[in-house]
C-alpha cells in the first residue's frame, strides 16, 4: 500500500463508519469512510482509492481526486500559513498539503499559487511538498527519441521560451521562435521531443509542428547512419516493430523522415536499407 498514491484495494470487511480495504500483497488495511463507499460495493470487490495520512497520521482512503500524488508536480494555492509552514489546497477537503519553510524558495503567502513537487518524507512518513523543484528534475538519464510524445507542465517564461516539467522527471524548453501557438503558465500540454541535450534537458515542440518532428527524426537517422558506417538495414518495407525498437517512432513517421532525407539527396534507397548519398 503506497501512501500519497492511488491504490487498487480489496474490500475486507464492513464497519458502522465505512469499510476496511486490504492490500493483497502486504495484508495491510485502511479505512474508507462511509461517505466515500459506493452503494453497490461488496465484500471482495476491488476499488481504486487515494491513500494519505489524516491529521493524526493514520492512513485513510478516499475516492476524492487530489491535484497531485507523490512524484508529481502541480500548481497549488496556499490556504494558510502558520509557524510550521504553508498549507496548500490539495484537492482533498479534509487535508491540506504542508510545505515546510525550509522547502520554500520564497516566503509563501495565503492566496498565492506556487509550483511544487509532492513527495513522501521517509522520516515522518508524511506526504509533503517542496517549491525547490529542480532537485527532483533530471536525476536519471532521459531515454527519449526524437518525435516521442511526452506530457509537459509549463511553469516559467524566459527570453528563450517556456520552461516545462517533462513527464514529472525532466526539465524541458519550448523555444519562443518555434511555437505554433501561445502557451500559458500552469498549462499541461502534449508535446514532442525534438532533442535531448548533453545536460539532460529536453527541447520540445508542440503537436502540429509535423515538420519539426520530421526534421528531428531525420537528424537522428543521419546520426545513426554515421555511427553505423554510413548505412542502416532499415527501409520503408521494414516491420513497424523493427523501426520502433530502433528509433522509438511509428513506421509512418519513419517513412516521412526517409522521404525528407531522400528528397534532399542525403540518402540512397537500397532494397533492404538506406545509406548516405
Amino acid at each position: 500500500m503506497q501512501i500519497g498514491k492511488y491504490n487498487t484495494l480489496t474490500v475486507a470487511r464492513r464497519v458502522d463508519f465505512g469499510v476496511y480495504l486490504s492490500d493483497q500483497d502486504s495484508g495491510a488495511e485502511v479505512l474508507l469512510p462511509a461517505r466515500y463507499v459506493p452503494e453497490d460495493l461488496n465484500i471482495g470487490d476491488s476499488i481504486k482509492v487515494f491513500v494519505y495520512n489524516d491529521s493524526e497520521d493514520r492512513p485513510v482512503a478516499t475516492t476524492e481526486t487530489p491535484y497531485a500524488q507523490v512524484g508529481e508536480f502541480a500548481f497549488l494555492q496556499v490556504m494558510d500559513v502558520n509557524k510550521i509552514g504553508a498549507f496548500l489546497d490539495w484537492g482533498i477537503p479534509q487535508k491540506h498539503l504542508l510545505v515546510p519553510f525550509s522547502e520554500q524558495k520564497v516566503k509563501m503567502r495565503p492566496g498565492g499559487i506556487y509550483l511544487v513537487y509532492v513527495y513522501l518524507d521517509h522520516e515522518t512518513r508524511r506526504v509533503v511538498a517542496t517549491a525547490k523543484i529542480h532537485k527532483y528534475l533530471g536525476n536519471i538519464p532521459p531515454d527519449y527519441r526524437p518525435g516521442q510524445k511526452v506530457r509537459a507542465l509549463v511553469y516559467q517564461h524566459s527570453d528563450l521560451g517556456y520552461k516545462a516539467v517533462v513527464d514529472n522527471l525532466f526539465d524541458g524548453l519550448f523555444y519562443q521562435n518555434e511555437l505554433t501557438r501561445p502557451l500559458e503558465i500552469e498549462e499541461v500540454v502534449e508535446a514532442f521531443v525534438k532533442h535531448v541535450r548533453p545536460d539532460g534537458k529536453i527541447d520540445l515542440s508542440l503537436p502540429g509542428a509535423a515538420l519539426d518532428r520530421t526534421q528531428a527524426l531525420a537528424d537522428e537517422i543521419s546520426k545513426r547512419m554515421r555511427q553505423n558506417g554510413g548505412s542502416l538495414q532499415l527501409c520503408d518495407s521494414s516491420s513497424p516493430e523493427a523501426i520502433r525498437d530502433t528509433f522509438g517512432c511509428s513506421k509512418k513517421d519513419f517513412k516521412r523522415a526517409i522521404s525528407y532525407l531522400y528528397k534532399r539527396h542525403l540518402i540512397e534507397l537500397l532494397p533492404d536499407g538506406i545509406r548516405e548519398a
